[in-house]
């Protein structure tokens, strides 16, 4: 590589289970299901992308930003580091931090997982990280190389390069309280900023938790799911000229842009996780002569030891997801509803569906038959599409559209762009709704729109990339937007 250039991968929310951790069960299944990730594949996925690691040999920096396993259980802990193990071995700087699903225990530690072993019927605990017995146990994989340390939180700073400074921040707060650091390690966070701009050095944070929310929706729901914090390091970031943070816990591919108070801005790469369908990693590239931080993503193709019966890997794993479940469920939910029943556990509330199975059942009739020219009339935009969108719809169901929609969340990237007949056609519908919602003031949606929003531009963030263009790849200039 360029003498002028560093580079590095980074993956996130690898979400590990140990094969000794299950075996094959409606548990197990169960889980997976619930949580629309690839638990069983999770070996075989790591593996897959440590070899595309390995094989570049003019990278030889790695980091992972925290969830490294799915429930805190050791198994898991030992071989995920065994995987650390085997890209150190192969001459890999390895650089870790950990999050919420990486420890469980009682008081001070107590979080909502628990560690277990999944049986064909069932689970049986199982030893289990604790949250202070993190830090010794990653701590050759970033503490122990670190140019400066802060033990209370397990954060820590290294350098790629003599110009490029990485900060690792440790927020694995338990999940129902505050993920970011106390007042101590802002006042060290602080510092390390300004001895790197003292130095002339260029600054890259990396985090578990949101600093930037992906879609506005998320952060008037779950608030407690950013970084804590997040809007003073905001400001932080813009006052010191700091440009990125890379970010995971959302599962979602994005990239956004802040703008803070003094007219400078940062970026929060988001990165989709791990074990998704459309699982990827970064790999960032400095050249520190320009400035230019330029960032890729990279997937796979392969899955060593698992029968992909010819399927890529994404379809493979495509069921696991929402709208690769919804697929199949919502055409069984009209033919077979018990069996809907059955295979929908751990996705859908199925006790409330099968308790209101009349309505459960006429609301899937009508979710399988809904046209797009029904919303056209709903939303009043049918002068707004040319003779040729209107054709386009007369037939056009509602359901491939919402599931598009919903398959492009956590890879990025919609289709559905102001031109195009869904995206008139939806964006009509969230006006109506604009209007029912504030003329009879339904307060719990309004709770959910941001101060100046509305739904419909709300809706915008879903139907396709109204922020930076792709989520996949951008080039920023650490330098600042006037460099």
């Amino acid at each position: 590589m360029d003498s002028n250039k560093t580079s590095f991968y980074l993956l996130t929310d690898t979400h590990f289970v140990s094969k000794k951790s299950w075996v094959e069960g409606e548990p197990i299944n169960g889980r997976e299901r619930g949580d629309q990730i690839a638990l069983k594949a999770s070996p075989e996925i790591l593996d897959e992308f440590i070899k595309k690691i390995i094989a570049d040999t003019d990278t030889d920096t790695v980091i992972f930003t925290g969830d490294n396993v799915n429930n805190g259980d050791m198994n898991s802990h030992y071989d995920f580091r065994e995987r650390l193990d085997r890209l150190k071995a192969a001459g890999k700087k390895v650089y870790v931090t950990t999050a919420t699903h990486d420890y469980c225990g009682e008081g001070d530690d107590e979080n909502i997982f628990h560690s277990c072993v999944y049986t064909e019927t069932g689970t049986e605990p199982t030893p289990f990280m604790r949250k202070a017995e993190l830090f010794d146990f990653y701590a050759a994989y970033g503490p122990e190389q670190a140019v400066s340390l802060h033990r209370e939180s397990g954060s820590y700073a290294v350098k790629l390069c003599d110009a490029v400074k990485l900060i690792m921040i440790n927020d694995n707060g338990n999940g129902r309280s505050h993920c970011g650091l106390f007042e101590d390690g802002v006042r060290w966070l602080t510092a390390e900023i300004d001895s790197s701009n003292e130095e002339g050095e260029f600054v890259l944070l990396a985090v578990h938790h949101p600093v930037i929310s992906p879609f506005e929706v998320y952060r008037h729901m779950v608030d407690f799911e950013m970084y804590g914090g997040y809007k003073e390091l905001s400001e932080l970031m813009c006052e010191k000229n700091v440009r990125v943070v890379f970010t995971g816990h959302t599962h979602l591919q994005n990239i956004r842009e802040y703008k803070g108070s003094n007219g400078n801005s940062f970026y929060d790469i988001s990165t989709i996780a791990l074990v998704n369908a459309a699982g990827k990693m970064r790999k960032v590239t400095i050249d520190t002569e320009s400035g230019e931080c330029e960032i890729t993503s990279i997937g796979i193709d392969a899955l060593d030891g698992v029968d992909l019966k010819s399927e890529s890997v994404y379809s493979h794993l495509y069921h696991l997801n929402m709208p690769g479940a919804l697929e199949t469920l919502v055409p069984l939910a009209n033919e077979n509803y018990d069996e809907f029943l059955v295979k929908a556990r751990g996705l859908l509330p199925v006790d409330m569906l099968g308790k209101h199975r009349l309505i459960g059942k006429w609301a899937f009739r009508k979710l399988a038959g809904a046209k797009l020219k029904f919303f056209m009339k709903f939303g009043k935009t049918k002068k707004l599409l040319t003779p040729e969108q209107r054709e386009q719809i007369r037939g056009e169901a509602l359901l491939p559209v919402v599931l598009e929609i919903l398959r492009c969340i956590f890879p990025g990237n919609a289709p559905y762009t102001p031109d195009t007949a869904e995206n008139i056609v939806i964006s009509g519908v969230a006006r109506r709704l604009d209007r029912i919602v504030n003329r009879f003031r339904i307060k719990k949606v309004l709770g959910l729109i941001p101060p100046g929003s509305s739904l419909e531009e709300m809706a915008q963030d879903f139907l396709y990339n109204n922020r930076t263009g792709s989520d996949d790849e951008i080039t920023i200039n650490l330098r600042g937007s006037g460099a």
